[in-house]
């Protein structure tokens, strides 16, 4: 049974202000930095979560699992195979962010609301995710694009695992004033 970080989560996240500050999330990987800038106008609760988590160091180490050439790099379960969570979910923000490359979603299983730590950060453009997977960052720059595809073009496993690592090493919050 995976542990409950929502309390943890929850304390991490008392001085989030979307009205004053600017919020940044960078992933530094085994392959370059990754910096994501969130987007609470659209998705609050997802920022938030993400924020939160990173704040207590739940994405450090943790790797990129997933990689679908094209499509997306999918990231953020602490077990490394796309089963583990931070033990909740959170409510769907459908929202009409396009998923173009660069755009930051979260993983989720059928169920619409089971969101928790897993995200992807998509490859090119997938319209049939728009309204149906809740986008909320994407890349901040050209470097970080170039990063993401970097890592989306790894090889893969028939499981859509890369067979060389592709690792989080830390992930740290950014704040900026407006």
């Amino acid at each position: 049974m995976t542990k409950n970080r929502q309390p943890e989560v929850t304390a991490a996240i008392k001085d989030i202000d979307f009205d004053a500050n600017d919020y940044q999330i960078e992933l530094n990987t085994n392959h370059g930095k990754i910096t994501l800038d969130l987007l609470p106008d659209v998705a609050p609760g997802h920022c938030a979560n993400m924020i939160g988590l990173t704040k207590i160091g739940y994405y450090n180490g943790v790797t990129f699992h997933r990689i679908i050439s094209g499509f997306m790099i999918q990231g953020g379960c602490p077990l490394g195979t796309g089963t583990g969570g931070p033990g909740y979910t959170i409510k769907a923000e459908f929202n009409a962010t396009p998923h173009v490359a660069g755009v930051l979603s979260m993983a989720r299983t059928n169920d619409p609301n089971s969101g928790g730590s897993q995200f992807f950060i998509c490859l090119g453009t997938h319209a049939y995710l728009d309204r149906q997977y809740t986008a909320f960052g994407k890349t901040a720059d050209a470097a970080s694009m170039e990063v993401v595809r970097k890592i989306g073009a790894l090889p893969t496993d028939a499981n859509d695992k890369p067979r060389t690592p592709a690792t989080i090493e830390t992930a740290t919050v950014v704040v900026r004033k407006k």
